[in-house]
């Protein structure tokens, strides 16, 4: 499993077309929208189906819950799907999950963490993982001792997101607490936060001395950034594509969306894409106001050819 570049679970973001996009510019290593564990245990097919890989790929499913049996038995269940690895979130800062007692709310029982990874763990025949926060808030960071209690249960590998819960996704994600991490377990760690480039990548590695780098919200709009980093990390130079290049790459995008998902989600699910992929060139307000009203992979496609000057 090669998790040097990994694209970061982002709920409503990566599924499978776009993880297929991403493993395509570069990505390493891919892992699903968050799957509750829940809803998989009561049956819930459409959740399910967030863990449905694109052809050919092995990456992992990240699962969300705060039960440890109930995490096990979902674990159990999404192995249909043949995963690389089960994830476990503990970073997701949303309120509806945090006052579930779930994602980055964990981070306050680090021993409950333990005993998630260790149910998981029991239940499967492939590496658990953990995705974190630094901590719930500035005064509760206990990356460290969730890390150890992960590691301890048998966890893979742990993947640490710079920012606390508090914080959301606001101000600058730090590279400390990775490298405590890193220092703390014998396991492979991941740094997540800020990852938009091939330099930020290269000096969030230099900094954590961290085995690999998640990039979640610099690929939106931007797939084709794991071939930048990709390129700095093995010391290469970077072409970036053609305007032509990169709407062929929305076609496909599109496209497959629409194969797996229908016509009317793919479209809908297009605009917040047209958003990002027009984000900060010239026109990209009246862009994003058109995109709010796509009603087809067409249209949508349409609007993209006059981002990429088509």
């Amino acid at each position: 499993m090669d998790i040097r570049l990994v694209l970061a679970p982002m709920a409503g973001v990566t599924d499978a077309a776009f993880r297929a996009l991403c493993a395509h510019y570069g990505a390493t290593y891919t892992v699903t929208e968050m799957v509750s564990a829940k809803a998989v245990c009561f049956g819930d097919k459409k959740t399910a189906l967030l863990a449905e890989p694109f052809e050919g790929e092995r990456g992992g499913i990240q699962i969300f819950g705060s039960e440890p049996e109930y995490m096990a038995r979902a674990a159990s269940l999404l192995m249909r799907y043949s995963p690389a690895a089960i994830d476990i979130n503990m970073g997701c800062p949303v309120p509806k999950c945090v006052r579930s007692g779930e994602g980055s709310a964990l981070m306050k029982d680090p021993e409950k963490c333990g005993r998630i990874v260790e149910a998981v763990k029991a239940e499967v025949d492939v590496p658990v993982s953990v995705k974190m926060r630094t901590g719930f808030d500035a005064e509760h960071k206990t990356a460290i001792e969730v890390a150890a209690c992960a590691a301890e249960a048998g966890a893979a590998f742990i993947c640490v997101h710079g920012r606390t819960r508090d914080q959301m996704y606001s101000g600058h994600a730090e590279t400390n607490t990775a490298a405590a991490v890193k220092r703390a377990v014998r396991v492979p760690v991941i740094v997540n936060g800020d990852i938009t480039d091939g330099e930020s990548a290269r000096r969030a590695l230099s900094a954590t001395g961290c085995d690999g780098v998640a990039v979640g919200r610099g690929a939106l709009g931007r797939p084709w950034v794991f071939a930048e980093i990709l390129a700095a990390l093995e010391g290469r130079p970077y072409a970036e594509p053609t305007d032509a290049e990169k709407y062929m790459a929305v076609c496909t995008h599109f496209r497959m969306m629409a194969q797996i998902k229908g016509e009317r989600t793919a479209a809908l699910e297009a605009r917040k894409h047209l958003a990002w992929y027009s984000k900060g060139l010239p026109g990209s307000a009246a862009i994003r106001r058109r995109a709010n009203d796509v009603q087809s992979v067409s249209e949508a496609l349409d609007i993209a050819r006059e981002i990429f000057g088509g």
